[in-house]
């Protein structure tokens, strides 16, 4: 007789934060709740031993290690944990990928504050006629440096975090500042 497992309580959060993270790529610029806030769901979800990631914040270091993910430096990370951003070269010096091989850009993490900012707004796939929205919290020029990173299929896919909100950026998407 065959048996099903049940998901503990971290499974669960851990499927709930990985679902939010795609439902958030899949509908650029809409908005997407997590189980908890910040990075440790995204972390929990996302990174394993397999995983080469970078901490620009110290605090998540150790997060990241209990993971089993490897520190690199971010040009060769798959993931890239920015904190707050406050360098905008690290966007720059993220892994791009290739039109050979998109698949290995890196995703950057960065929190932010929803509402405030510059106006921009997200057109491309998954966007229905486009998406206006203000992420605040950027360093200046970071829409400028996002656009010279991205040549699709190339390119870095962006997670924005604010508290158990995402926002999902990817490469796909073009961003036009308002």
């Amino acid at each position: 007789m065959l048996t099903t497992p049940v998901a503990d309580a971290a499974e669960t959060r851990a499927n709930a934060t990985y679902e939010a993270i795609l439902w958030a790529f899949s509908r650029p610029g809409m908005p997407r709740r997590m189980p908890h806030s910040g990075e440790a769901g995204v972390i929990e979800a996302l990174i394993d031993r397999e995983c080469a990631v970078h901490a620009a914040d110290p605090l998540l270091i150790p997060p990241l290690l209990q993971a089993g993910a490897r520190l690199v430096e971010p040009e060769a990370a798959d993931h890239v944990f920015a904190g707050r951003l406050t360098d905008p070269a690290l966007l720059g010096r993220c892994r791009a990928g290739s039109a050979l091989y998109p698949d290995d850009g890196a995703t950057l993490v960065i929190r932010a504050r929803f509402g405030q900012g510059a106006g921009v707004r997200f057109v491309g796939p998954g966007v229905d006629g486009g998406v206006k929205l203000r992420i605040g919290d950027l360093p200046e020029g970071f829409w400028r440096d996002r656009a010279r990173c991205v040549r699709y299929p190339a390119g870095v896919d962006i997670l924005f975090l604010d508290g158990e909100g995402l926002i999902g950026l990817p490469r796909s998407t073009t961003v036009e500042v308002m």
